[in-house]
């Protein structure tokens, strides 16, 4: 992870500042030496004023050169362009500011859809003359991220926008460097490994205890928090052997809790750390949002600096602590993997490079913690909004594991509608609704377009909901989904449709892993509690849905929580639920 003194924009603005006066200030210097080679005066100043003034004319011309030059290769390579999204303004301008302006009040992904409609499922954004390509087409994603591989990268503009938090890790890295990280951690995500449930049970019963004590109050508690220190707690002794202990800062309480009640939640290094790891990964999404000029933005400081040194000031001392440890067996062989070890412990043994080691814990730790915490609040959240399927699966632990024993590996893969349950949300829900990548070479899509390492996004959220690709009813909740007809028509024959974890080389390592943690949890909840129901009254009134999307079609029309996204995908307010015990 980068650290300068520079600010990203000032660092941008003199990079510009220098590729436009050098190329002036050059030519203005020949002009005059060649005029005065053959007895003519020119003014050097007038000469500036004539060559600056002409910049616009120069980059007009360069945009109207590059857009006949795409033509040209689009001609060549026998395709057309990708359908362009059309502004009022220079550069999508208007589109851009459109975009920025809904982002605070629309429903996730909805601006893209607007267009998606118009132009079909893959389309240009050309953001301020950038190549900017979404495509929901399974087709298209399928060569994205398998048969065309090599060919996407996650490109130099993403890893810079990423790079002061995520640093060259698996998911902010190409080419050597990726597949390095991706050999160190793959032996870590055996199936020995992902089976010891002791850890995920110590923090299941921390986690109950806490939401029982305050429904003892009468009072609904905020579940995504709840669920977070839980795949916080779980994920930091799972891959440093180091609990974080976030769930001992307690929780906090509703909006309709009384004065007496209503206390400020204990200081917490670790809600401190989680916290910012969060507002670090919202900066993220920021800079890719808003393209190369996300600099501009930056101009006074690096946005990430300070929420990184809270998370350098919580990881650093642990990841020393495992170096130090790992020295004292420097005549050991270090390439064997041990059961019992840690992540940390496994990438201490392969190298005693601290950034190396840094950059995938941080990585790994974003994907066990955030991914799992946003589907089970999103599982809970469906579950709540349709309580004949929760009793249904409530009925199906019951059967299987009873009220009280822990559930075991065996249990969790007999346990088929739970599967569904899981499935289904990842569907509605997927825990990274949108991913990039740039091309590197000239290419096609299947119809769409060659390009200047374009940048391509995909959204799996928006794909997941195509009726064309899911059937009539692809925007309801139905688990059955999963276990009738519907997977051998639709799915079955087009895999592609459904990629809650990526697919390709860059598959997730720990999918099992999230899919038994996320089971593990579920079980352990409905052992517990009977009924859970969505308590909007416990809520801010401005953090709830608006009133107008009821007005709207699509899932918006129904939603009770506002889904947003960094990174990963989650609820931006509180999500208030009240729960009731288990007969």
């Amino acid at each position: 992870m980068s650290r300068s003194w520079i600010s990203p924009g000032v660092a941008y603005l003199t990079r510009g500042v220098l590729s436009v006066v050098v190329p002036a200030a050059s030519s203005v210097v020949i002009v005059v030496r060649l005029a005065s080679l053959r007895g003519f005066r020119v003014s050097p100043w007038l000469m500036s004023a004539v060559v600056l003034g002409a910049a616009p004319l120069w980059f007009a011309a360069y945009v109207l050169a590059d857009g006949k030059l795409q033509q040209r290769k689009a001609n060549r390579l026998g395709a057309r362009l990708v359908p362009r999204v059309q502004g009022k303004w220079p550069g999508n301008l208007d589109k851009v500011a459109d975009m920025v302006l809904r982002s605070e009040d629309a429903y996730i992904g909805q601006p893209i859809l607007d267009e998606i409609k118009v132009l079909g499922p893959t389309i240009n954004f050309r953001f301020v003359w950038e190549d900017f390509i979404m495509t929901t087409e399974p087709q298209h994603v399928k060569t994205i991220l398998a048969t065309d591989f090599d060919n996407y990268v996650k490109g130099a503009r993403f890893r810079e926008a990423a790079d002061s938090v995520l640093g060259t890790g698996v998911f902010n890295s190409d080419g050597e460097t990726w597949k390095l990280h991706r050999s160190m951690t793959r032996p870590f995500f055996t199936h020995d490994r992902i089976g010891h449930f002791e850890i995920f049970d110590r923090h299941a019963d921390h986690a109950i205890s806490l939401a029982k004590e305050r429904f003892r109050l009468g009072l609904a508690i905020d579940f995504q928090d709840l669920i977070s220190k839980f795949t916080l707690d779980s994920a930091s002794e799972f891959l440093f052997g180091h609990c974080i202990d976030s769930l001992s800062a307690g929780l906090p309480y509703p909006y309709n809790a009384t004065e007496s009640t209503n206390a400020v939640q204990r200081d917490n290094a670790a809600a401190a750390f989680s916290d910012a790891f969060s507002q670090a990964q919202q900066t993220i999404n920021r800079r890719v949002s808003i393209g190369q000029t996300w600099r501009l933005a930056e101009i006074l400081a690096d946005s990430t600096a300070q929420h990184m040194k809270v998370v350098d000031a919580f990881l650093d001392p642990i990841l020393k602590d495992a170096l130090e440890k790992n020295s004292t067996t420097a005549g050991l062989d270090r390439t064997e993997f041990v059961d019992d070890q840690t992540l940390v412990d496994h990438l201490v043994n392969l190298t005693s490079d601290f950034k190396i080691i840094k950059d995938e814990t941080l990585n790994i730790l974003l994907a066990g913690r955030d991914t799992t915490a946003s589907t089970l609040t999103s599982a809970i959240y469906l579950l709540a909004m349709h309580p004949e399927f929760l009793t249904r699966l409530r009925e199906e632990i019951i059967s299987k594991v009873g009220l009280t024993r822990r559930p075991t590996y065996d249990d969790i893969k007999e346990l088929k509608y739970l599967r569904a349950v899981l499935n289904e949300t990842l569907r509605l829900f997927p825990a990274v609704p949108f991913d990039v990548r740039e091309s590197i070479h000239d290419t096609t899509l299947t119809s769409p377009e060659p390009g200047k390492k374009p940048l391509i996004s995909y959204s799996v959220l928006l794909m997941h909901r195509r009726k064309d690709l899911w059937g009539p009813d692809a925007l309801e909740f139905d688990p059955d989904r999963w276990l009738d007809e519907r997977m051998k028509k639709y799915l079955i024959p087009n895999p592609f449709i459904f990629l809650p974890f990526n697919a390709g080389p860059r598959i997730c390592l720990g999918q099992q892993f999230a899919y038994n943690e996320m089971s593990f949890m579920l079980i352990r909840l409905l052992q517990s509690f009977s009924v859970i129901t969505l308590s909007p009254e416990s809520q801010e009134p401005a953090m709830r849905p608006p009133t107008w999307w009821a007005e709207k079609d699509g899932r918006q029309a129904i939603e009770r929580f506002r889904p947003r996204n960094h990174l990963t995908l989650y609820a931006k307010a509180r999500f208030i639920f009240m729960c009731y015990a288990g007969i």
